[in-house]
C-alpha cells in the first residue's frame, strides 16, 4: 500500500535582536511550524532568499538594517515579493502602522506578544499566502497550456504555409533558391526597417514573423497558369502576358478560399495576401493588378517588390541569363521611386553586402529550407 506524505509544515522566519524574543516565539511556534531564526536584518534577509519561507515575522527596531528597511528589499526581489511580512514592535502608533503598510507588510503585532492573537494572525496570513499561492500555480499552468496550443496553432499555420508553397514548387519554374532567399532578404529588410518613423507602427516583431513565414507564397498564383506561358523558354506576347500577370488575382483567391474555410478572417494569412496580390505594384502607381500608388501599396508588398525583382534580376530564367549582382543592385538602385518605395531601397543599399552573403550561402544547385 503507497505511504502517504504527512503535510508539509508552515516555514516562518523570525527575525529580532533580541534573544529573549527568539526564545520566546520559539517556544510558541516549535510545535506547529517549521522555525527559522536570526539575530538581525542582513541575516535575516539571506535566509530568507535561500529558504523562502511562508511567512516573516520581522522586528522594527534592530540595529543596522531595520524592519521597515528589510520589508522594502523583501518585496524589490521577484522570489520574496509573495512571502507575507508581518512587523513587530512595542512602538507602532498610526503612524509607525501606515509605514508599515507603505513598505510592504501585511500586518503588525504590538509587542509584548500577546499568544492568542500572534497566533490568529499568524493563521490568517498563512491562509491567506496558501490561497494566493494556489492561483499563482493556476496562472502559471494556464499560462503555459495557453503557450502549448498557441506554439501548436502556429506550427500548424507553418505547416499550411510549407505545404502551399511546396505545392506552387511543382509548377513554378523557379528555384527552391530564389524562395528562400527571397524569404531571407525581405526579414533582412523589415528588421532593418523597424525602427524608421514610416514603418514602425506596422513592422512590429509579430508582424515580421508573419511576413518572412509568407514571403515563400508571392507567386503561389502561378499554379494556375498554362504551362505552355509559364515554362515558355523566349518572350511573352501581349496576349500572353496578360494571362501571366492574372498569377496575383489567381494567387489571391486561392488564399481567400482557404481563408472561408475557417468562415473568418485568418490573421496569419493578411500579410500572404498583402503580398501575393501586390508584389508587382509599383510605387510610381504603374504596376498590375490595381495600378496601386505609394502608400497604398502594403509595407508587406513593397518589401516582396524589392526582394523579388533583385533575385530575379540575378537568377537564370528559361527565358533570360542571370545579370551581375552589381547591375542588379544598380537597378534596384534606379528604380528608387518610380518601381519602389525609396525608403526600402535606401534600406537595401545598406543590406547590400549582406543580401550578397545571401546569395552565396542559397544559391542555386545548394539545398535550402524554408524558414520557420
Amino acid at each position: 500500500m503507497r505511504e502517504i506524505s504527512p503535510p508539509r509544515m508552515p516555514h516562518i522566519l523570525v527575525i529580532d535582536d533580541s534573544r529573549e524574543m527568539l526564545d520566546h516565539l520559539g517556544m510558541m511556534l516549535a510545535p506547529n511550524y517549521e522555525l527559522s531564526q536570526a539575530d538581525n536584518g542582513e541575516t535575516g534577509l539571506a535566509i530568507a532568499m535561500e529558504r523562502l519561507p511562508d511567512l516573516i515575522l520581522l522586528d522594527v527596531c534592530m540595529e543596522g538594517t531595520d524592519g521597515y528597511t528589510v520589508c522594502e528589499r523583501l518585496k524589490e526581489q521577484a522570489s520574496t515579493r509573495h512571502i507575507p511580512v508581518v512587523l513587530m514592535s512595542a512602538y507602532i502608533d498610526t503612524e509607525g502602522e501606515a509605514r508599515a503598510f507603505e513598505v510592504g507588510a501585511s500586518d503588525c503585532l504590538r509587542k509584548p506578544i500577546n499568544e492568542r492573537i500572534a497566533a490568529s494572525r499568524i493563521q490568517v496570513q498563512l491562509s491567506l499566502k496558501a490561497a494566493q499561492d494556489l492561483n499563482r500555480d493556476r496562472e502559471a499552468a494556464l499560462e503555459q497550456e495557453v503557450r502549448r496550443r498557441t506554439e501548436h496553432i502556429e506550427l500548424t499555420q507553418h505547416v499550411a504555409l510549407l505545404a502551399l508553397v511546396n505545392l506552387a514548387r511543382t509548377r513554378d519554374t523557379e528555384t527552391g533558391g530564389h524562395i528562400v532567399r527571397t524569404q531571407a532578404y525581405v526579414r533582412m529588410l523589415a528588421e532593418r526597417l523597424r525602427e524608421h518613423p514610416r514603418f514602425s507602427a506596422e513592422l512590429t516583431p509579430n508582424a515580421i514573423r508573419l511576413i518572412t513565414q509568407s514571403a515563400p507564397l508571392h507567386d503561389i498564383g502561378k499554379i494556375g497558369i498554362p504551362d505552355h506561358i509559364l515554362r515558355k523558354p523566349g518572350a511573352l506576347t501581349p496576349e500572353e502576358m496578360t494571362i501571366m500577370r492574372t498569377h496575383t488575382t489567381l494567387g489571391l483567391q486561392a488564399l481567400e478560399d482557404a481563408e472561408r474555410l475557417y468562415d473568418r478572417r485568418v490573421d496569419f494569412l493578411r500579410y500572404a495576401k498583402d503580398i501575393v496580390i501586390g508584389h508587382h505594384e509599383r510605387w510610381d502607381g504603374k504596376g498590375y493588378p490595381y495600378g496601386l500608388k505609394g502608400d497604398a501599396i502594403p509595407v508587406a508588398a513593397r518589401l516582396m517588390a524589392v526582394a523579388d525583382v533583385f533575385d530575379a534580376l540575378i537568377s537564370k530564367r528559361v527565358y533570360k541569363e542571370a545579370f551581375p549582382q552589381k547591375v542588379a543592385f544598380d537597378i534596384i538602385q534606379q528604380g528608387s521611386g518610380t518601381q519602389f518605395d525609396p525608403d526600402i531601397v535606401d534600406a537595401f543599399v545598406d543590406l547590400s553586402e549582406r543580401f550578397a552573403e545571401i546569395v552565396h550561402i542559397h544559391r542555386d544547385g545548394e539545398r535550402s529550407s524554408v524558414a520557420a
